[in-house]
């Protein structure tokens, strides 16, 4: 990342090659528009080219790859928000808050049946943080930066979570 961040071309294409079929992988998980997984694949990298100076993991312990993550996974987001604002008409947006959020859109390609329902019922803060770790594979120290909370709220609503989620499937 220091090498990108002073603008090497090479270190950025071999950041690239490295990282780019894992998190395109980890966006069709939430995704399964690949124009989407695309457009969110450019975006990210062009914000890693821009601020890879301001990555900070190597001093607080941080990894590049879940930094890279956390720009995809709101990048992610961003987009959801944008097609479901362009989906309805202008006097809907001004008239009626979204019914869904981008959250719940990217889940449905995910899970379904009872699982996702359960999912669905889930406090959203609670449901952020098993879709981080149990559906993307990320870690506490992770999930934390992803959702800018501490590792111990993530641990917390990840056993309330998971109470949760055993009552409901029960």
């Amino acid at each position: 990342m220091r090498r990108v961040a002073r603008g090497d071309r090479r270190a950025f294409e071999e950041l690239y090659r490295r990282t780019s079929p894992w998190l395109a992988v980890r966006l069709r998980r939430r995704c399964s528009d690949e124009q989407v997984v695309a457009e969110v694949l450019q975006e990210t990298y062009l914000a890693v080219w821009r601020a890879a100076g301001a990555f900070a993991g190597a001093a607080t312990g941080g990894s590049a790859v879940g930094w890279l993550w956390t720009i995809a996974a709101r990048r992610l987001v961003d987009a959801f928000r944008r097609r479901a604002h362009h989906a309805r008409p202008p006097a809907a947006a001004a008239a009626e808050p979204v019914v869904r959020a981008a959250e719940d859109e990217a889940l449905d390609g995910v899970v379904g049946d009872e699982v996702g329902d359960a999912l669905r019922t889930l406090a959203p803060e609670l449901r952020q943080v098993l879709q981080a770790m149990v559906l993307d594979g990320l870690s506490v120290r992770e999930t934390s930066v992803l959702l800018g909370v501490p590792e111990g709220t993530v641990k917390t609503r990840a056993r309330r979570a998971r109470i949760a989620m055993r009552e409901a499937l029960s």
